[in-house]
């Protein structure tokens, strides 16, 4: 490892510790600059480490949701203008690029992996929408909140999943085929599972609903998809820029919709944070174990535990913003998406060391 990041890292853990020691204090004036900085410095610094580069990206987002918190008038509105009004062209420009990641031969796998892209998309659709409504209820959130929860449980699987499964060394061909089908379905089936298990909650008009997902995802995708059928491999630049666009408008969503929701998120984010945890984990187990009960092999079961455990935040917080209740129903998905990262990338690192037996044999 490189002196300059260790230097970064060691300037990281004294800008933590000074913040934590001026809270113990009870001076509260110094503790935002202090932890932006250690967290930024943090996250520059793991860039260093072949290990730990892959959590840079989830520290940088912690980074901003802190910054968010503190100085939120500084991600609410910029002179007369209202920064909501970037997140949809700002997800539609993330599902483009994820378009032109794919191609039409990603759906090609429903045909060779009927058995394992059916139980797929069966867990992807009724294990989270059902443990979402479950934890909403039995943490007692307010019902805007608690229709967030549900929201991010009915979402689809994003390219995050996909990330993961390539780094978990499994069946990477049927993670982008259930990441895929799961994205088509979405019109049909998340706004059915809202008005299903959210109704309770809030009222929710399936129908705009499903015009909201097809505006967000399935047109930029579809144009992405045709770009890269017409210009696979004539837009070299565009390959390595969309990726860094993509973290970069995932990173500024999550800033705007935790400033539009401070005060809610002040006031039940440990809870909410809680319910993140518990959601995805049990995501991951119960995606797993189902596939065992189906005698699938097993890299395909550590597939589609990923694809299970981890959602679409940006599609969640694009429909939260589209119903009008970013500041609400958006907390969930902008908490959930940073800590599916770190789980994502810490379980997919476990599952890299770990060669399955039926591979063995």
């Amino acid at each position: 490892m490189k002196q300059p990041y260790i230097t970064l890292l060691i300037g990281s853990a004294c800008l933590l510790i000074g913040a934590l020691l001026i809270f113990l204090l009870g001076n509260q004036s110094w503790i935002g600059p202090l932890l932006i900085s250690g967290l930024v410095a943090g996250a520059i610094g793991l860039r260093g480490h072949a290990f730990f580069k892959g959590f840079s990206f989830t520290i940088l987002i912690f980074a901003a949701v802190a910054a968010s918190l503190f100085y939120p008038w500084l991600f609410t509105e910029w002179g007369s203008f209202n920064l909501k009004k970037l997140i949809v062209p700002l997800l539609q420009i993330i599902m483009f690029g994820m378009g032109t990641a794919m191609s039409f031969k990603d759906f090609v796998g429903v045909i060779k992996m009927p058995k394992a892209v059916g139980i797929g998309m069966a867990c992807q659709f009724t294990i989270m929408p059902i443990v979402g409504v479950t934890i909403a209820t039995m943490f007692g959130f307010p019902p805007e909140i608690a229709a967030g929860v549900v929201l991010i449980g009915a979402s689809p699987s994003g390219l995050a999943s996909n990330v993961m499964v390539y780094l978990a060394k499994a069946n990477l061909a049927l993670s982008v085929t259930l990441t895929a089908c799961a994205t088509l379905l979405a019109p049909l089936l998340t706004p059915f599972l809202m008005k299903t298990l959210a109704g309770q909650f809030i009222p929710i008009d399936a129908w705009a609903m499903m015009w909201s997902i097809v505006k967000i995802v399935i047109i930029p995708i579809a144009a992405g998809l045709l770009f890269n059928h017409f210009f696979h491999g004539k837009a070299k630049w565009l390959d390595r820029i969309m990726p860094l666009v993509s973290m970069a408008g995932i990173a500024f969503i999550i800033t705007i919709i935790t400033a539009a929701g401070r005060d809610s998120l002040l006031t039940i984010g440990l809870a909410l944070f809680m319910a993140a945890i518990i959601h995805n984990i049990a995501g991951y187990f119960l995606g797993y174990w189902a596939c065992k009960l189906f005698r699938m092999k097993e890299n395909d079961c550590r597939t589609i535990a990923l694809e299970v455990g981890m959602q679409n935040g940006g599609l969640a917080s694009g429909i939260a913003l589209e119903m009008g209740k970013v500041a609400t129903v958006g907390l969930a998905p902008a908490i959930f998406g940073p800590w599916m990262n770190i789980s994502g990338s810490s379980l997919a690192t476990w599952w890299r060391e770990k060669i399955p037996k039926d591979e063995n044999a």
